[in-house]
C-alpha cells in the first residue's frame, strides 16, 4: 500500500523546486508560471531507522539482509490559477490527476522575493489558498452537478442505490454552494470514490520559506498556520531551496547540515510524518535473514487484513501471527533469542496491528 500525494499551489510558489528536491527528479523549475507542462510522480522511499536496526541484527557473516522500505508517491501538479476549473491555465487536465492522490499538499508561498515573480503580483499566502480551494470548490461542484442529473434519472427508474447517492450528493453540494470543501459536511453515507471528489481529501499545508525563517515563524507562516487550525488541517514548515542543497548532500552531510540550521528533521521526513497521521496510517514489519521490509497499512487493520498486504493468499489462509515489537527483537537479537525470553506472541485474527509491530504469518496453503 503506497501513499500518494498531490501537490498543489499557485506559480511560482516553488512546487516543482521542492519536488526537485524531495524525489531528485529533475522536473523542470522556472521563473515563470506552467514550468510543469505534465504532471511529474516521484517515488521516495520513507526513512525509517528501525529497518537499519533490524537488519544489523539479521546480518550472518557477509550476508546483509537487503532493506525495503515503504514509499511516498509525489505527483507535482501544474501550477493552478484562477479559473482552473473552467480550463483557465492548464486547468482540468491537472484537476484530474488530483483526484488519484489520497492527500492534497498544498505549497503556500511564505518569502518575499522580488527575483521570484509572483502571479498575482504581491505575496499574500491567504488569498493563495484562497484561490486554489476555490478552484478545487468549484471543479466538484461541476463534477457533482453532471452526475447527480444522472443519479436522479435512474432513480426515478427505481434504482435504490442510485436513489440514495442521489440524496448524498445534494447534501454535498449544498456544502460545496456555501463555498467549503466536501470534508468540511457531515453526511449520512460515506462517500462513493466514483463522486471522484477533490475537496473531500485531507490536506496538509506546506509553508515555504526561506533559510532564514526554518527556525522562527514569519507572519506569512503564522497567517497559514491560524488558517489551517481553523480548518483542522495541519502544516508543515519547509524550504524548497534547503531540501534541494539535502538533496545533493550525502547523509551524514546532511544531518550535519540540518544541526547547523538549529533543525532536527528535513522537511520530507516531516512531511511523511504528518501525512501518515493525518491519513491514520501506521507501519508494520516482516524481518529475517532474507530481508527487512517495512509495508503500511491503515491504523486499526487486524492481522489478516496487514498478512493480505504482503500477499492475498496469505489473507485468504491466514491461521495465527508471531508477532513482537521491533525494539524487542533488536534486544534480543533475532526470532531465536525473542522467543527464548518468551517476547513472541501468538496473535489470532481479532489482533490489531500496532504501529513498529514485526509479524511472522502462519498460514494454510
Amino acid at each position: 500500500m503506497g501513499l500518494a500525494i498531490g501537490i498543489v499551489g499557485l506559480p511560482n510558489v516553488g512546487k516543482s523546486t521542492l519536488f526537485n528536491a524531495i524525489t531528485r527528479a529533475g522536473a523542470l523549475a522556472a521563473n515563470y508560471p506552467f514550468a510543469t507542462i505534465e504532471p511529474n510522480v516521484g517515488r521516495v522511499m520513507v526513512p525509517d531507522e528501525r529497518l537499519s536496526a533490524l537488519s544489523r541484527v539479521f546480518t550472518k557473516g557477509d550476508r546483509v539482509p537487503p532493506i525495503i522500505p515503504t514509499f511516498v508517491e509525489f505527483v507535482d501538479i501544474a501550477g493552478l490559477v484562477k479559473g482552473a476549473s473552467t480550463g483557465e491555465g492548464l486547468g482540468n487536465q491537472f484537476l484530474a490527476n488530483i483526484r488519484e492522490a489520497d492527500a492534497i499538499a498544498h505549497v503556500v508561498r511564505c518569502f518575499a522575493d522580488d527575483n521570484v515573480v509572483h502571479v498575482a503580483g504581491t505575496v499574500d499566502p491567504l488569498d493563495d489558498i484562497e484561490t486554489i480551494n476555490t478552484e478545487l470548490i468549484l471543479a466538484d461542484l461541476s463534477g457533482l452537478e453532471k452526475r447527480l442529473g444522472n443519479l436522479q434519472k435512474k432513480g426515478k427508474g427505481g434504482d435504490k442505490e442510485a436513489r440514495e447517492h442521489a440524496e448524498l450528493a445534494e447534501a454535498i453540494l449544498a456544502v460545496l454552494g456555501e463555498g467549503k470543501p466536501a470534508r468540511a459536511g457531515s453526511y449520512d453515507a460515506p462517500i462513493p470514490k466514483e463522486f471522484g471528489l477533490i475537496t473531500i481529501k485531507p490536506v496538509i499545508y506546506m509553508a515555504n520559506v526561506g533559510e532564514d525563517d526554518l527556525t522562527a515563524d514569519n507572519d506569512f507562516v503564522r497567517q497559514v498556520r491560524e488558517y489551517a487550525a481553523a480548518e483542522g488541517a495541519s502544516v508543515v514548515k519547509i524550504s524548497a531551496q534547503i531540501e534541494g542543497e539535502l538533496a545533493e548532500m550525502p547523509e551524514d552531510e546532511a544531518r550535519e547540515f540540518l544541526t547547523d540550521l538549529g533543525v532536527t528533521e528535513s522537511g520530507l521526513d516531516q512531511l511523511v510524518q504528518v501525512s501518515y497521521k493525518t491519513l491514520g496510517l501506521i507501519t508494520f514489519i516482516t524481518s529475517g535473514e532474507k530481508e527487512v521490509r517495512a509495508w503500511t497499512i491503515r491504523d486499526g487493520e487486524k492481522a489478516p487484513e496487514a498478512a493480505g498486504e504482503i500477499h492475498s493468499d496469505l489473507e485468504r489462509g491466514f491461521i495465527r501471527a508471531e508477532v513482537i515489537e521491533w525494539d524487542k527483537m533488536v534486544e534480543a537479537g533475532g526470532w531465536v533469542g525473542a522467543k527464548g525470553k518468551g517476547w513472541v506472541r501468538t496473535e489470532g485474527k481479532e489482533y490489531v496491528m500496532k504501529d513498529g509491530d514485526i509479524m511472522n504469518v502462519l498460514h494454510s496453503s
